[in-house]
């Protein structure tokens, strides 16, 4: 599978998403999150850091934080690249680290430092379909988040 496009009806449906990612995705996954403001970027994060057992009020857009660590069931590293100017501003607030450490990655606006992200990386592309309606695309060349997706298909999220 090259390609996995969901349609979100609702918020409801974002959570169910999230939720499966949670519970699907591999230890050291690098989520790059792409999409406009108010495409759910911050709400898909919210959703999976939930489902790990991470309070989902401690979830916050990063924008003027540029990171932020959550620890739950799994610990997940939250980044906005919006302010970044290049990948050396990635590098210098320890984005190498962060994505080597083994943890859950999840990077907005992940087109401003691409060329320092791994290529198998899964990269989702939220689309504003609607009032509450959103359509997500997943993209990876990652065999193992391939067969991830794979069941998320198969549980019918």
């Amino acid at each position: 599978m090259d390609e996995l496009i969901l349609e979100a009806a609702d918020e409801a449906a974002t959570e169910r998403i999230g939720a499966a990612l949670a519970a699907l995705l591999p230890a050291g996954a690098v989520v790059a999150l792409h999409g406009t403001l108010g495409a759910g970027k911050t709400r898909l994060v919210q959703a999976i850091a939930a489902a790990s057992g991470i309070e989902r009020a401690e979830v916050v857009s990063p924008t003027f934080v540029l990171l932020a660590t959550y620890r739950g069931r799994r610990t997940i590293h939250h980044l906005d690249a919006y302010r970044l100017r290049d990948e050396d501003d990635f590098r210098e607030i320890g984005g190498d680290e962060i994505l080597a450490s083994g943890d859950l990655v999840f990077i907005e606006w992940a087109e401003k430092i691409a060329a320092a992200l791994p290529a198998d990386r899964l990269d989702l592309i939220l689309e504003v379909t609607g009032p509450t309606t959103r359509r997500i695309c997943f993209r990876t060349s990652n065999e193992h988040i391939q067969r991830c997706l794979n069941e998320l298909v198969q549980l019918g999220s």
